[in-house]
């Protein structure tokens, strides 16, 4: 290993802005300690995980099954 490096002419990677994107979400408990749960099973980080599942119903096209119980807030909210 050098003790110094020249990066002097080096270039920015052009694909890095694509690879990935910061956002905020927020997620239920529940949620998160379930995916941490399986997380630590796999021995991945959660984060990783979730991305990954998030990716896999995007390639299948998945679409969600949103079933609100009787009497629960949120159903109210929605209509």
């Amino acid at each position: 290993m050098r003790k110094e490096y020249d990066f002097s002419t080096s270039r920015k990677n052009p694909y890095a802005s694509k690879l990935k994107r910061q956002v905020t979400i927020r997620l239920d408990v529940a949620s998160v300690d379930y995916f941490k749960g399986l997380a630590v099973e796999m021995g991945m980080p959660y984060q990783n995980l979730i991305n990954l599942f998030l990716r896999d119903c995007a390639v299948q096209k998945r679409q969600p099954v949103i079933q609100w119980e009787p009497g629960d807030p949120k159903a109210t909210a929605a209509k």
